[in-house]
């Protein structure tokens, strides 16, 4: 709480004594319901802030989609996607998928399903669905920077909090981790809707089993929840405990909702499993030696940094502009993150959950298996977490007087603006890219619908991308070719991750061609010596379409784990 946080008398009294209020109270007195007031006036204020909130997010929205359209979908958030569309068609447990180790169920999955069944399954649902991802992240994220304060200074936190989520996007690489196919960003929705809850309404009877739900829900999406938002809760609410003297309290309820909130979900994932349900790959929940930690350390450092956008890209908009942008939303970040450190004691609930947030993210990532100089996804609940700490630290509760409520307004806005345009400047895609090396699969897609070619086997990042870019209408299923020590010997297997066992039963679906990528791992030759021979090869672009008279997962399916 700033000093500022108390009471005003109203704007009646003010007239009365003869002082003019400072003009950011007239703008909240508007609004305000005192006894002396006119609901007219108050009900026509409150329409014209719910339209501006609405106006604004729509617009902000209206950004995140141009800028997601300036970037890719590869086959990762493809096979998301083809999740999501199984979901919302009835297969609520996704049975036969083997999904990676973050499954972005009870979030991300039914979202883009929504926009799927509205928009058809393509890339258009892909990125709407992103963008309104993104744009709930920042949403949460503004109302916690709003909390205890009023008027003008809402406004500009909100400028702070989106000004720190949107320089990153300055940068392809980064727009593909935080505004493209589903990933840990998406996470930071389970966490601050958490500490929303448990900072907003405490006190009320459904607190504690909505939070119980709320985590639980954020597990069987992404174990980040159960590694940052769960120990930040029990925590906080432990220190409240002890702070107060009291154990049978709200904080020791919310405290026991957030540890149930553990083995509940392993039960719940248990019983999905034991019905049938999805399986997935275990997550890289290991400590790595205390003698590698220096070393992470500087990876996790580096990465933090690309997180906020405080790294040269050759290729960003606004050029070293941007990485100064970066460099002062990180430094504003860990001055929020020290203020709260400084004034522990007095901080509120929401400010002491987002710093010690931070620090679990940071310090689990740090001592893990994980730290990798691209690995900036892992710890992206920190951005939002920082951005919400820099408003909330650089910005009083109050800003009084029109000489520094309009100068605030306009500055915040400005620098919110510009890098949002900047972002939004970039050329679109014209087609989804499909390998690694950003090739483009619309040749290869319309050629093989043009030609009546539906259902084959490819390189996993030649394979899920085209089916979604189809529409389903062409299916390339994923295929892994291992050589032999003399790599005269070509095998084939099943990616254990991102695929559906349903897709390599040959009594459901044929086979009838292969797609080797020119620039790929998988020659044309391995795909001969495996399948043979084919009865006609094609060049399209940058791949080799093989096609065979025979159905192909006769031979896949022995591979199947």
């Amino acid at each position: 709480m700033h000093p500022g946080d108390g009471h005003r008398g109203s704007l009646e009294a003010m007239t009365v004594t003869g002082t003019v209020p400072p003009a950011d109270d007239l703008e909240q007195g508007a609004g305000r319901s005192g006894p002396g007031a006119r609901p007219a006036a108050r009900l026509a204020a409150r329409r014209w802030q719910v339209a501006a909130w609405v106006g604004a997010g729509l617009a902000l929205y209206a950004f995140f989609v141009r800028i997601s359209f300036g970037g890719r979908v590869n086959s990762d958030g493809a096979n998301s996607a083809l999740q999501a569309w199984d979901l919302v068609h009835g297969h609520l447990l996704l049975h036969g998928w083997h999904i990676g180790d973050a499954t972005f169920y009870a979030f991300e999955l039914p979202l883009n399903g929504i926009m799927q069944l509205i928009f058809g399954l393509g890339d258009v649902a892909a990125h709407l669905a992103s963008a309104l991802t993104y744009l709930i992240v920042a949403a949460c994220a503004a109302a916690l920077a709003v909390a205890a304060s009023a008027g003008t200074s809402r406004a500009v936190r909100c400028a702070i909090v989106v000004t720190v989520l949107v320089v990153p996007l300055l940068a392809a690489p980064d727009v593909l981790v935080l505004l493209e196919e589903p990933d840990h960003v998406g996470t930071s929705m389970f966490i601050l809707v958490s500490f929303l809850l448990v900072d907003r309404a405490p006190s009320r009877w459904y607190s504690a089993p909505l939070l119980c739900v709320i985590l639980c829900a954020g597990q069987l999406s992404d174990l980040t929840v159960r590694y940052v938002a769960v120990p930040a809760i029990v925590v906080v609410c432990g220190y409240q405990m002890l702070a107060s003297r009291r154990l049978r309290s709200r904080d020791a309820a919310l405290g026991v909702a957030a540890a149930v909130s553990v083995p509940l979900e392993t039960m719940l994932r248990t019983l999905m499993v034991h019905v049938g349900g999805f399986i997935m790959v275990a997550p890289k929940a290991k400590l790595s030696p205390p003698r590698l930690w220096p070393q992470h350390a500087s990876v996790t450092w580096l990465d933090v940094r690309i997180l906020f956008g405080a790294v040269t890209e050759p290729a960003a908009r606004l050029g070293s502009l941007r990485a100064a942008l970066g460099w002062v939303c990180l430094l504003a970040a860990l001055a929020g993150l020290g203020r709260v450190a400084w004034t522990w004691r007095t901080a509120s609930r929401a400010e002491q959950l987002l710093g010690l947030a931070i620090i679990f993210n940071v310090g689990v990532y740090l001592i893990s298996v994980m730290p990798l100089p691209d690995g900036s996804r892992e710890v992206a609940a920190v951005l939002p977490c920082g951005a919400i700490l820099a408003a909330r630290a650089l910005v009083p509760a109050r800003i009084t007087g029109r000489r520094l409520a309009v100068p605030a307004i306009a500055a915040t806005a400005l620098l919110a603006l510009v890098p949002l345009v900047a972002a939004a400047a970039r050329p679109p895609v014209g087609a989804t890219s499909g390998s690694k090396t950003g090739a483009a699969t619309a040749p290869l897609t319309a050629w093989l619908a043009a030609h009546k070619l539906t259902y084959g086997v490819g390189g996993y990042w030649d394979a899920s991308v085209v089916t979604l870019q189809s529409g389903n209408k062409v299916q390339i299923r994923a295929v892994d070719l291992h050589p032999n020590v003399t790599a005269t010997v070509w095998k084939i297997n099943i990616p254990g991750w991102e695929t559906n066992a349903l897709w390599y039963d040959p009594s459901r679906y044929r086979a009838t061609f292969a797609v080797a990528d020119v620039h790929g791992p998988y020659p044309v030759t391995a795909f001969e010596q495996f399948f043979g021979k084919p009865t006609s090869t094609h060049r399209v672009a940058g791949w080799v379409v093989l096609i065979y008279r025979r159905n192909l997962l006769g031979q896949v399916l022995p591979m199947l784990p």
